[in-house]
């Protein structure tokens, strides 16, 4: 199973409203869970023991534990959303992924896009690192980086709108 399935199954959960889901594989054991604000934490375990009849399970929670604490921040994803809706004219740049968002390959080196730089398609604009990989994320439109929506070395969703560009 790829990042990217991993990623999409993730996105499923979140719009289905379902709280968990297994998944395995001969080669690959998934335990995904989501406890939303207004779930108890008192009364999220309960269904989690009754629906793990094997002892294996529990041993991929960790495994799991990592998607599931990054897709908790889902509410924080509506605020910088609704700077681009402002903006009609301007085009958004988003995340592929979910992952640590990083505006330069290392903390010595100049950041890949600054506002008022001209970028043109297939230019690295960042870098998201997700599961120890980096990837460079490259613009998809020629333009003016108008406004940076996300802060250096922070938490990024799937789809989050990261740079604000004026098209050329």
């Amino acid at each position: 199973m790829s990042t990217q399935d991993i990623q999409q199954l993730i996105d499923f959960i979140s719009q289905s409203g379902l709280d968990e889901v297994n998944i395995e594989t001969s080669d690959l054991k998934i335990n995904v869970k989501r406890y939303g604000a207004g779930v108890p934490a008192a009364a999220a375990p309960a269904p989690t023991m009754a629906s793990m009849p094997a002892a294996p399970s529990p041993t991929t929670a960790p495994v799991a534990s990592a998607p599931t604490a990054v897709a908790q921040p889902a509410a924080p994803v509506a605020a910088p959303a609704a700077a681009p809706a402002a903006n009609t004219n301007y085009i958004t740049i988003k995340s592929p992924m979910i992952g640590t968002f990083y505006r330069s390959s290392s903390p010595e080196t100049p950041v890949f896009a600054e506002v008022g730089d001209s970028i043109t398609e297939g230019k690295v604009v960042c870098i998201v690192e997700a599961m120890k990989l980096f990837n460079e994320i490259e613009s998809e439109v020629s333009g003016r980086i108008v406004k940076v929506l996300v802060e250096n070395a922070t938490p990024v969703e799937y789809d989050q709108p990261l740079f604000l560009v004026e098209p050329i």
